[in-house]
């Protein structure tokens, strides 16, 4: 159809930002998931992160190497948002991290629910099962998107055939295959 326009739904979000890097922004006009970028403060040592232990903190550099073979650490951003009910916030892996260096995030996609007023951290693992990444205050580590979400209301029956019948049924875990 020639000349058909899409409405654009835009939340505001209130945000506040400890750190020193812009706020995370769509890096095309088409793109629906905003850039988060690490940020490390001034006065973090090694001990100030969480993880797995698969990992060391340069705090002179401000960067942090996540080692292969599964390092695991939780990475700040220096976000703190606030979201409207029925909002949340979802954090996922970026494309060209998780292809290129097998840097994904362990709770993909991770949820900010609309009641947490803590700081974005991004829970970063490292699958190359040879090279550690390494990870400079600035660098964008993931990406997040706002997505509204409807609150279920559960219904309890008595038996699994008060759900009804489709064609899947109960079909699942690579039923279909592969072609």
């Amino acid at each position: 159809m020639i000349g058909k326009t899409t409405m654009v739904f835009k939340e505001k979000v209130k945000v506040y930002n400890k750190s020193y890097h812009d706020l995370p922004q769509y890096e095309t006009p088409n793109s629906v998931a905003l850039d988060l970028k690490a940020y490390f403060g001034e006065k973090e040592t090694e001990a100030d992160f969480l993880g797995s232990g698969g990992y060391s903190f340069n705090k002179e550099n401000r960067e942090l190497i996540l080692f292969a073979k599964g390092g695991r650490v939780l990475i700040p951003t220096g976000l703190h948002i606030a979201l409207k009910e029925g909002v949340e916030f979802q954090v996922r892996p970026r494309s060209g991290l998780a292809l290129k260096h097998g840097i994904s995030i362990v709770n993909s996609p991770g949820t900010i629910d609309s009641d947490y007023r803590g700081e974005i951290g991004i829970i970063l693992i490292n699958t190359d099962p040879h090279n550690d990444f390494v990870i400079k205050c600035g660098d964008r580590i993931a990406q997040g998107m706002v997505r509204t979400c409807e609150e279920v209301i559960w219904e309890p029956v008595l038996s699994v055939e008060e759900l009804g019948d489709t064609v899947r049924g109960q079909g699942g875990f690579g039923h279909t295959g592969t072609k």
